[in-house]
């Protein structure tokens, strides 16, 4: 009886992995830059068109690059150039707004909304002593 339930365990493990991959398109890198920009300009409110454009040509720049295959290093130096590039496009006032957006501040691992125990936020005073 193992052994078919091994077996039928095993049949039903490789059904899984022969599955197509999801059929949903990949964006072209013209349209994440067209949309990282979009984006970037409705939230910080940006009017001027130069730098508009400016902006969407720095997302088509890293947007190919990303197209690549990054290794998790080359993609943390990506992200570093776009924030440093960004620092440049931006004023103080919208850099400082972009960085503080939900979006673009660290991820939590999984399990972290978990709501830690009441802890004091000064530190506990000990009794008075009773030296009288």
């Amino acid at each position: 009886m193992r052994k078919y339930l091994l077996f039928t365990c095993l049949l039903f493990s490789f059904v899984l992995l022969a599955q197509e991959p999801s059929d949903r398109p990949q964006r072209t890198p013209e349209e994440e830059a067209l949309k990282q920009t979009t984006r970037l300009v409705r939230e910080l409110g940006i009017q001027d068109s130069v730098r508009i454009d400016t902006l969407y040509k720095m997302h088509l720049k890293y947007a190919r690059f990303r197209q690549k295959g990054l290794t998790r290093a080359e993609n943390m130096e990506r992200m570093q150039a776009i924030y440093a590039e960004l620092k440049n496009l931006l004023t103080p006032e919208e850099f400082e707004r972009f960085m503080n957006h939900p979006a673009e501040q660290p991820r939590r691992p999984r399990g972290a909304n978990v709501v830690a125990p009441n802890r004091p936020t000064r530190p506990i005073e000990s009794p008075p002593s009773d030296q009288q």
